[in-house]
């Protein structure tokens, strides 16, 4: 959805029983003319990722492919993959040989929004596959039910943090705790690493951090460019904070974790420390609003990592999957990377409700106690969306709004089926009630470009509104009438895909083969944009761009170190100050073995064999005097 034009759809919205799409629950086979060996051959393992590339090597029509992650251990913290390699037949084996799925595309399909995010569901089962409980039937009613209405929430207050500057605020996130954390599992690693130490110090760090910072508003073609000796390329606040090779030393040792003290099951081990941090940070520093929106977002990745995410025809199509809850605006107020179907996550959720709808949950129960017991208004798009996580969400005493697939709301929902309501003018719509024994929850399809259905347990279709939709036949824009629950859902997401907006247009632009690189830098990027969104909610006018200035103008100012100047250091050293000036026994006499040193006094560049008897510094016979008297 774009965040700008809330009032756009998500192409996804489209219901399953559409003409224009393929019933995903239908024989892949059957829909891409495989022969029948193949299907047979298939039914008895998964297909794989090599495979389905080979299906649609020759195929005309647009398929989408979804690669289930390996069950591999990558703990190392090399990376032999380019990062600028993204070509998908340069798989690794283990990827290649992972569980696939191919999913046909329609007409509609073909433009679908960015901001989507596709059923990943892979052929392969899981190696622990969670028993589902079965849900109690629901009651169906056409109509819509009254609903209680939007209940009462606190106005946001940022007064708190009124006076801080953008240093401070990024303070907030990455605390003296953390650089010194940091530190301390730098050396740790460059012990374990059996290298020498390079005795890191906090004020080093935050100006590291500083270089990585202007890479995101001023990239350069290399790391070493910011360094160059060439005008057009040097960067001279960079060469005055840090030298080139010892920037290079601190990146090369930067660590988050013990590697004597890694857990195996966790994939993120390396950053766990961290995550956990900024999780935190993020969770106390939040300002509670009412609407919360619930989504995926990929961080960019090419190299190798069981993790990594497959999805064709995405403006990211390889890397990371995080589950992120934000606010309108944008704040990350909880968030988790996706470590693939191997992992266990909540087994409990996840056969109750699904493991897309179980994210949801999980995120929420990671909530301080404080900030939990508010009536919180979640939106999400139609991956996770199911009428028992609805349910669920108004037992606990909050709201849910979301787009929903047919094969979700089941065969009993009374509502007209797609099929026929693509038929309908622009604009009809119907609505229909789901009920348990406790609670209700309001489904509305309506009829736009495509059908779009939305399930709340908040919202229904009154009051009726309008939007500006262009009519080819009256060939100018039209009023066409839109469901309440529709409209509120189009205002409340979208908060996730305006953070992947802030932080993308400022990304740090220095790269790593590491494989954990992009998701600390990432992290990074998070830490600014929400101290850059707290920024705003007390009232400040900076930009991104100038908040990021200013933090990394204080650290390359506060903290760099200038470089040593060019030849050989100084033999003459200043005297003490108190024997400089206490006029007792200073003497001019020859340097030892009739041997040069150059004059200590300032602004004078002669070279001698003259020096001051008590002071021991070389001296002209011209300066003696000038350098013994205040």
């Amino acid at each position: 959805m774009d965040p700008f034009n809330p009032e756009v759809k998500k192409e996804d919205d489209i219901d399953e029983s559409s003409p224009s799409t393929v019933n995903p629950d239908a024989s892949l086979y059957s829909q891409c003319g495989i022969l029948r060996s193949i299907k047979e051959e298939s039914e008895e393992r998964p297909l794989t990722v090599n495979e389905a590339l080979d299906i649609l090597e020759d195929e005309d029509e647009f398929f989408d492919v979804y690669m289930e992650p390996p069950d591999v251990r990558e703990l190392t913290d090399e990376d032999s993959a380019s990062e600028e390699d993204e070509q998908p037949e340069r798989l690794c084996g283990n990827q290649l040989l992972a569980g696939a799925e191919i999913r046909r595309r329609g007409v509609a399909d073909v433009g679908k929004s960015d901001d989507d995010e596709p059923h990943t569901e892979t052929a392969r089962p899981p190696s622990k596959k969670a028993k589902k409980i079965r849900q109690e039937p629901l009651k169906w009613i056409i109509g819509e039910k009254i609903m209680d209405g939007l209940p009462l929430f606190p106005e946001p207050d940022y007064s708190k943090y009124r006076d801080f500057s953008p240093t401070e605020l990024f303070e907030l996130f990455f605390d003296e705790e953390l650089f010194e954390f940091i530190v301390q599992q730098s050396k740790l690693y460059c012990a374990y690493k059996n290298w020498p130490d390079i005795s890191v110090t906090k004020e080093e760090i935050k100006v590291f951090f500083g270089i990585l910072i202007v890479s995101g508003y001023n990239p350069m073609p290399s790391k070493a460019s910011f360094w160059s000796s060439s005008p057009d390329l040097r960067n001279e606040a960079v060469c005055n904070a840090m030298r080139r090779d010892r920037f290079d030393r601190i990146m090369r040792c930067l660590h988050f974790n013990d590697n004597t003290k890694l857990d195996v099951e966790d994939k993120y081990t390396k950053l766990r420390p961290l995550i956990q941090h900024l999780q935190k940070r993020s969770m106390d520093h939040f300002i509670p609003t009412q609407a919360i929106s619930h989504d995926a977002a990929m961080v960019k990745y090419f190299g190798k990592h069981g993790c990594k995410q497959s999805i064709r025809n995405k403006p990211i199509r390889f890397g990371y999957k995080v589950w992120c809850q934000n606010t309108v605006s944008g704040y990350l107020v909880a968030f988790e990377p996706y470590q693939g179907k191997s992992h266990k996550g909540n087994i409990e959720l996840q056969a109750k409700f699904g493991k897309p709808a179980a994210t949801v949950l999980e995120l929420i129960d990671e909530y301080s106690t404080e900030k939990r017991n508010l009536s919180y208004s979640f939106y999400f798009d139609n991956y996770f969306t199911t009428i028992p996580l609805l349910i669920e969400l108004k037992e606990r005493g909050y709201n849910g709004t979301g787009t929903i697939k047919s094969n979700t709301v089941g065969k009993d929902c009374p509502l007209m089926q797609s099929k026929a309501m693509e038929k309908k003018e622009r604009g009809y719509f119907m609505s229909a009630t789901a009920s348990d024994k406790n609670e209700s929850v309001v489904l509305s399809r309506w009829k736009d470009n495509a059908v779009v259905t939305v399930a709340s347990s908040l919202y229904g279709s009154e009051p009726i509104g309008s939007v500006d939709r262009w009519s080819r036949v009256d060939k100018k824009k039209i009023k066409v009438s839109i469901p309440h629950g529709i409209k509120m859902y189009n205002k409340g997401m979208g908060g996730t895909d305006r953070m992947d907006q802030n932080i993308n247009k400022y990304r740090i632009s220095i790269k790593s083969k590491k494989w954990w690189w992009s998701l600390f830098t990432w992290m990074l990027d998070m830490a600014v944009h929400n101290a850059w969104q707290l920024s705003k909610g007390q009232g400040s006018a900076l930009t991104q761009l100038q908040f990021r200035r200013e933090i990394a103008a204080c650290y390359l100012n506060q903290f760099g170190i200038l470089p040593k100047g060019k030849g050989r250091k100084s033999t003459t050293l200043p005297a003490q100050h108190f024997v400089r000036y206490d006029n007792l026994g200073h003497l001019v006499e020859p340097v030892q073995d009739n041997k040069k040193r150059r004059c200590a006094n300032t602004g004078c560049t002669s070279i001698g064999r003259t020096q001051c008897s008590r002071c021991n510094v070389g001296l002209c016979v011209k300066c003696f005097r000038d350098y013994h008297t205040k």
